[in-house]
């Protein structure tokens, strides 16, 4: 495996990276938006005067008094409605109105002068009273919302559990989780001749940049969006919320650019969460710990201003397809709620669903006398079930081994509260798995006259290492060293990309990024024996080839850069698409880890405290070690947020988020991380693309917070499945 630093490191650590909110823009003007103060009804009136008055403001904008905007559910923003456009409030903290003046300072203090007159209802707020009237999605990921996959003979998953020698059921809880990225949602929107340059973080540059091109009605053409650097998006920067497109509109209205930074508050209203999710599990098995049955139901709250995302399939992710099993039900279920809207957030699904299946599997292990590692092993599955095709690479069973051995899993205490002096000491472990998706993508590659190469494509650095695995892969199949070779990324007017989500980053860029590298040396052999300048010209195109930066030819050999500036070419360039091709139905394409981890209870006050993880990680081909680790590392600290921290208060009679800030929705920092020994197999998957890589950016999280709910449960003896664990779940355990 390689492993070097970041190339954009330098940019970052001196403060000279730009982000959303850091451009340098004549004429900028501020805006601030207005949320609202309840949790569900209608305006009944605005009064705009006193802050229409206020120092510096160049206008306010409310449903009565609205900016142009066009479409509506369908236009592909984060909400089912366009902001401003209605008297309607669906949930607290939407946005109602836009100020905009000279200064940030005056946007805000105007914007608290604006009065909305409100009729209220009260919102629905709570998962557990809405799931009587839950509701089924149309599908989930192409499959019904309801699926039973079940042996010859057996009527229904109920009768198969009935016949299973043992039966563990459970019902496991957490609230809405939010990203809390570094990074404020920002977006600069400046207008010339027609046409809009937007600075926006963005993880899908061409689809935000599409979205507002058809809410404010010009053609695609004349939207460049450009988001070089994202400050943490994890999901939550894919669609596109209210702030660009009201950015852009009044941009346009006033002839004058316009900043809208939220405020940190702001963020938990006006941009999405993961639902909260309550998930039935029952496992049935043989004495010997074979499973027989697995049923797992989940309701997700489903906002009613949100776009519709259903991807809290925690079911059709993980106990779809984790473990072989005759019989199988998975079932989804969505209830209406009054909340702000859903969003993909880091490993969506199975994130959740991993939670409740593999604390599920601890809760057999424990019924049965057996080892957690050896019942999983017992029910390891080489295809996929219900598909009965193999995968295209798995090998979690060396995760389990390897990562048992690292870890001294066979020194674990036989029985729970291991004592060590105020603390009790339990560890635990779980399975990790996550979709492996490779998107249709489109690289460029300029090989330049200074012998330097630009590798490019319209995807996103979110701190993942793109911008160093593209260079690397460039760099690797022209075969020159990365430091001759630059990223342009970040950018919508680049190679089409989908975007970096769904962990699809490097396994749909890279293999276009490297098809492009050998078309430019390809074309430059072209050029070597057609140019008449060239001292290959007229040569037999077999007679000369490309090799490690040069083009070589009988009794000769010099440098590309050499070459093209010979032919006077400032540069060459070569473009090619990549995508999954007929293997998507010969192949099941995940990738596997195993989590092991080590938690101290304290014995007189409940505080949980992580010692010690360690995670062994089967992704395919790792392009650079230090940035991969990096996004494990991240991923288990997800992970530790999940299990004790994170948890969001909505406030019952009114919607309002009570903890709307880092001080009160508490994350991970780092006196709660333990040391984090990450390894990798590396076992390349070049079935699923050349370079044989799968995702790792969102495989870190799945199944670490039932690791250490399991690791609790060793320790304490008792089983918390409502998340976070928090110490007053622990007390007097």
């Amino acid at each position: 495996m390689n492993s070097i630093s970041r190339v954009e490191g330098r940019l970052k650590v001196t403060g000279a990276a730009r982000y959303s909110a850091d451009y340098p823009v004549d004429g900028l003007t501020n805006g601030y938006l207005v949320l609202s103060t309840i949790g569900r009804g209608t305006i009944r009136g605005v009064d705009t005067t006193a802050a229409r008055r206020s120092p510096g403001v160049l206008a306010v904008y409310t449903h009565a008094d609205p900016l142009p905007l066009f479409g509506g559910a369908e236009s592909g923003v984060g909400y089912n409605w366009l902001p401003l456009r209605d008297d309607q409030v669906r949930y607290h903290g939407q946005i109602v109105g836009l100020v905009v003046a000279e200064t940030f300072e005056q946007a805000r203090d105007a914007a608290a002068l604006v009065r909305v007159d409100y009729a209220s209802v009260r919102p629905r707020t709570s998962l557990r009273d809405g799931i009587p009237g839950a509701t089924l999605p149309d599908d989930v990921n192409g499959e019904p919302p309801l699926l039973d996959l079940l042996a010859d003979g057996v009527g229904s998953i109920d009768q198969a559990l009935g016949a299973s020698e043992v039966v563990v059921t459970a019902t496991y809880t957490q609230p809405i989780e939010y990203h809390s990225a570094m990074e404020p949602h920002a977006a600069i929107a400046v207008w010339r001749d027609g046409y809009l340059t937007l600075y926006c973080g963005a993880q899908a540059p061409q689809l935000a940049a599409g979205t507002i091109a058809a809410t404010v009605g010009v053609d695609p053409s004349r939207v460049h969006l450009l988001s070089p650097h994202v400050g943490g998006g994890f999901g939550n920067k894919i669609l596109t919320w209210g702030h660009p497109v009201l950015a852009a509109a009044a941009a346009k209205a006033l002839g004058r650019p316009v900043r809208i930074v939220l405020t940190r508050e702001q963020t938990f209203g006006v941009t999405g969460h993961r639902s909260a999710m309550s998930q039935t599990v029952s496992l049935g098995a043989d004495r010997g710990g074979r499973l027989t049955a697995v049923k797992h139901d989940a309701y997700a709250g489903l906002s009613s201003g949100g776009d519709g995302f259903l991807y809290e399939a925690a079911p059709h992710t993980t106990s779809r397809s984790f473990y072989a099993s005759p019989n199988i039900h998975v079932g989804q279920r969505l209830v209406t709620l009054d909340v702000p809207p859903q969003t993909p957030m880091r490993a969506p699904g199975p994130e959740a669903g991993s939670f409740a299946l593999e604390t599920a599997m601890d809760e057999l292990a424990v019924r049965l006398g057996l080892d957690p590692v050896e019942l999983r092993l017992r029910n390891y599955a080489t295809t996929y079930p219900g598909r009965g095709v193999p995968w295209s690479g798995k090998h979690l069973d060396e995760c389990y081994r390897v990562g048992a051995e690292a870890f001294g899993w066979s020194r674990r205490a036989p029985v729970p509260r291991a004592v060590d002096g105020e603390w009790l000491i339990g560890t635990g472990m779980a399975t990790a798995a996550y979709p492996a998706a490779r998107y249709r993508t489109t690289g460029k590659v300029r090989l330049q006259a200074d012998g330097t190469a630009v590798v490019s494509t319209a995807t996103s650095d979110l701190g993942t290492g793109m911008w160093t695995v593209l260079a690397m892969i460039g760099a690797d199949a022209l075969g020159i060293p990365v430091g001759r070779v630059r990223s342009a990324l970040g950018d919508s007017a680049l190679a089409d990309n989908p975007g970096a989500f769904a962990s699809a980053g490097t396994a749909s860029s890279g293999p276009a990024v490297h098809a492009a590298a050998l078309s430019a040396t390809r074309a430059l052999i072209d050029l070597a024996v057609t140019h008449e300048r060239s001292p290959f010209h007229g040569m037999d195109r077999n007679q000369v080839r490309y090799e490690r930066g040069d083009v070589v030819g009988p009794k000769r050999r010099i440098a590309f850069g050499t070459l093209l500036g010979i032919t006077d070419r400032a540069g060459i360039d070569a473009t090619e698409t990549s995508a999954l091709g007929p293997e998507r139905e010969r192949f099941a394409f995940t990738s596997f880890g195993a989590h092991f981890c080590e938690v101290a209870v304290n014995r007189w006050t409940g505080e949980p405290r992580v010692r010690r993880v360690t995670t062994v990680i089967d992704a395919g081909t790792i392009v650079n070690e230090k940035t991969a680790r990096s996004q494990i590392v991240g991923g288990v600290i997800f992970g530790i947020g999940q299990a004790f921290l994170e948890n969001t208060h909505v406030e019952p009679d009114t919607g309002r988020i009570a903890n709307a800030n880092l001080a009160d929705y508490v994350v991970p920092v780092g006196t709660d991380i333990p040391p984090i020994d990450v390894r990798f197999l590396e076992h390349p998957d070049t079935v699923f693309n050349p370079l044989g890589v799968r995702g790792i950016g969102e495989l870190g999280t799945v199944g670490i917070a039932a690791a250490l709910g399991n690791a609790v449960n060793h320790a304490t003896g008792r089983r918390v499945r409502d998340l976070p664990i928090t110490l007053d779940k622990l007390l007097d355990a």
